[in-house]
């Protein structure tokens, strides 16, 4: 399985997309980046996507945008994830509510 590569304009993107909040760190994973709140992913870039970990509520709405798609690196769909374009509008929101949900996880 090949993984999409981001481009350095994708990564810029993202980066601009994490929440300037406490605890929120942005590390490399499998040659992405991903953005981290006690130690669980609440956001993540694979190639020119950005993947979002939300509530069911949040979730549901997410998927019913036009560019939404299934989070599934590899073929197997990421249930509590929705896939969207780095560069689409509205994003903020997504990030800051996939920050809220993932921030009442236990810490890992």
């Amino acid at each position: 399985m090949e993984m999409p590569r981001p481009t350095e304009e994708a990564k810029a993107a993202f980066r601009a997309l994490v929440p300037d909040a406490p605890g929120v760190e942005v590390r490399p994973m499998f040659g992405q980046l991903a953005g981290f709140v006690t130690g669980n992913m609440f956001m993540a870039l694979y190639g020119d996507r950005v993947t979002f970990k939300l509530a069911a509520v949040d979730l549901e709405a997410a998927r019913e945008r036009a560019d939404a798609e299934p989070f599934a690196p590899g073929g197997r769909t990421m249930r509590e994830y929705v896939s969207l374009p780095v560069t689409a509008a509205g994003l903020e929101g997504l990030a800051e509510r996939a920050l809220a949900y993932v921030a009442t996880l236990p810490p890992k």
